[in-house]
């Protein structure tokens, strides 16, 4: 039984709480333009912007009188200001120039920061004071003002508020969870750390909307089953909670993603905070509990609604008085297992025809990380959730709360830099709730992560006899599954360079290309093909690629997801304490490094014979290993489906920076 008063008292008492707090308290930063305001003038005091506005003149430039460019006549508000829009009140031109051009307010038509000079004009550069871009003409001078290039302040970062019978939005959680540091004085807050995060984002994913739109564009009688099975995991609170409520569950043409739709805000609030703490401990870590086999009590009414957490003896009376929930000791809330639900995915898979032939291993990190030497001694928390300095207050209500430890910092760090990237530069329009500057933290958090504590990369020899450079490169990796893992559009594969006396390349393997591709690679000239693994590279078109290849069940290489029905090749990296022939079959090796004996748990060792006779020594080998998370092949196919969100993220990927991520590197070494 749900009733409407449930989710009434949710939001009433949420927002009753935010009412009470002070100023700030669960809220984004003020832009620039909001953070000083505008002094107001005692009683009897003169006022000037007023007496102007009174006149006629300007409302809002110190200077100018705002007179209309055209006919002469006093306009009724500043042009361009924010205060009104410029247009003459005898003639209703819009004005030509800005009032004022020096000492004007030129904020930034983005974010709102104030800038030193008129921008874009001739006595100024036009940099944003805030983010320091440039902009291409003078902001506020014309009707269509010109955003600042860079700065992605402008948006709306409000955390949600919505309420339903059975969830609520991050903001609700954020009014007591913000304000939070370690002993060490970091920001440990919970949604600061997570709003930036690919967890926050699962729902605003342009890249994941746009694979819906493709898959169900390719299979559009299945259009049902393919939109119920990815709003499990991306949209997971909307689709519990339609579930509960009798409703239908759908995406696409008025489902989840239009705005008009009633659980809009639920699904766009991605994986967040009462869903992942509302799982119970029930069947976890078996096969039922994966692909979002999850299990949330949906019929226990206010505030004996259960939400769990790490701690013992939880105080309870804030929370079950101001949000409606009722926190509980879990110690699954710290488990490997608790991820797997979403993170262990089967996928249904197709024929030709569209006939179902059976279910897929597309995401496999949990029985990756069960095959390895870190099962049961460091689950996905201890990398992903890195813990805090020391004790944490958890909540700034009561007050007089004592610290727990550990603390797991919200910053579910993984690899995929150039999502963060494509959504802080389209934030307005993606309508997440992270600023620039968490995009900016949660990146850094990637790229050390990467950089660090994913993999190593060492020259085991090197050695030239007869005309032919010999190097043997062992890759070893640290993370607790494959590397790469998951979601099968990611790559890591090998950069080689080999230079002359004079620096000039001799050989190079695996260069990355400006549009996406990696020169060489077989799967990026032809969508037919894919590259082998290697033992041994010979020539600069073979390339090391860690990947995995989809078939179909025709046995040829798809990237539709629905027709993935086998692995043509899987050489991702295994975790040490693997054993390659011991491997379950959902998580097997496939293609030729099944049968290589230098690719085992742990660790491959690549030989690689440059040909240099005729080229002058001595000579110097570079090598690096690269990371993306997103092939080309992908996004070619996506692309190809001709959609609007297709067509939307095709633009985004256009203009993003591709350059991988550098996960290791050798100390260049000459060779004699």
């Amino acid at each position: 039984m749900y009733r409407s008063t449930a989710r009434t008292l949710v939001l009433f008492l949420a927002l009753l709480l935010m009412a009470s707090l002070p100023a700030g308290c669960g809220s984004t930063l003020p832009s620039a333009a909001e953070a000083i305001p505008s002094p107001t003038p005692a009683p009897g005091m003169p006022n000037p912007a007023a007496e102007a506005e009174a006149a006629g003149a300007c409302g809002g430039c110190t200077q100018g009188d705002g007179a209309c460019a055209q006919c002469g006549a006093a306009a009724t508000a500043c042009p361009g200001c924010t205060q009104g829009d410029g247009a003459c009140a005898q003639c209703g031109a819009a004005t030509t120039e800005c009032p004022g051009c020096t000492q004007g307010d030129g904020a930034c038509a983005q974010c709102g920061a104030a800038t030193t000079e008129c921008q874009g004009c001739a006595q100024g550069d036009g940099a944003c004071a805030q983010c320091g871009a440039a902009t291409t003409e003078c902001q506020g001078c014309t009707p269509e003002a010109v955003p600042c290039t860079n700065c992605a302040a402008a948006h709306d970062t409000t955390l949600s508020l919505f309420a339903t019978a059975d969830f609520s939005g991050a903001g609700v959680c954020a009014l007591c969870h913000e304000g939070l540091s370690d002993q060490a004085g970091a920001d440990v807050s919970l949604t600061t750390t997570w709003r930036s995060t690919m967890m926050a984002n699962a729902a605003k994913d342009p890249f994941w909307q746009a694979m819906v739109s493709a898959e169900v564009a390719r299979m559009p009688a299945l259009q049902s089953v393919i939109e119920a099975k990815c709003v499990l995991c991306h949209m997971p609170m909307a689709e519990t909670q339609a579930e509960a409520d009798g409703q239908p569950v759908a995406a696409q043409d008025g489902g989840f993603f239009d705005a008009a739709h009633p659980l809009h805000q639920a699904a766009m609030d991605g994986v967040s905070c009462t869903l992942c703490h509302q799982v119970a401990d029930e069947a976890l870590g078996s096969r039922e509990s994966f692909s979002a086999g999850y299990t949330i009590d949906t019929s226990t009414e206010p505030p004996d609604r259960a939400v769990y957490g790490p701690y013992q003896d939880p105080f309870a009376h804030p929370m079950r008085m101001h949000t409606g929930f009722s926190p509980l000791f879990g110690a699954h809330t710290g488990q490997a297992e608790l991820c797997a639900t979403c993170h262990e995915l089967y996928t249904p898979y197709v024929d030709a025809q569209g006939s179902v032939l059976g279910e897929f291993p597309e995401q496999t990190p949990y029985t990756e990380w069960q095959n390895s030497a870190y099962s049961g001694a460091m689950p996905c928390q201890a990398c992903h959730m890195p813990q805090a300095k020391g004790g944490v207050v958890i909540s700034t209500m009561p007050g007089r709360l004592g610290p727990r430890e550990p603390f797991f910092r919200h910053t579910f760090v993984g690899g995929n830099a150039l999502m963060l990237d494509v959504l802080e530069g389209a934030a307005a329009e993606l309508e997440v709730t992270a600023e620039a500057a968490h995009f900016e933290a949660t990146r850094a958090l990637v790229v050390e992560q990467m950089g660090n504590r994913t993999a190593t990369l060492t020259l085991e020899s090197a050695a030239l006899a007869d005309g032919t450079l010999t190097a043997r490169l062992s890759v070893a990796q640290m993370a607790g599954h494959k590397f790469p893992t998951s979601f099968p559009s990611r790559r890591a594969w090998l950069h080689v360079t080999v230079t002359d006396a004079a620096g000039q390349v001799v050989f190079e393997s695996g260069a990355r290309q400006a549009a996406g591709t990696i020169a060489g690679n077989a799967a990026d000239a032809d969508p037919t093909a894919f590259e082998p693994h290697y033992d041994v590279i010979t020539a600069p078109d073979q390339v090391q690629i860690y990947e995995s290849i989809l078939g179909n069940s025709d046995g040829e290489v798809t990237y539709t997801l629905l027709r993935a029905a086998q692995y043509l090749k899987d050489n991702r990296l295994l975790p040490a304490g693997a054993e390659k022939a011991a491997l379950p079959a959902d998580v097997a090796v496939h293609g030729e490094a099944a049968g290589d004996p230098n690719f085992a748990g742990g660790s491959d060792l690549v030989t690689y014979q440059v040909h240099v006779a005729g080229a002058s020594g001595p000579f110097t080998l570079s090598a690096e290993l690269l990371y993306e998370p997103l092939s080309y092949g992908f996004v070619r196919e996506m692309q190809a489906a001709g959609t609007e969100l297709a067509e939307r993220f095709g633009g985004y990927y256009s203009a993003a920076d591709k350059s991988p991520l550098v996960v290791a590197t050798i100390k260049p070494a000459a060779v004699k």
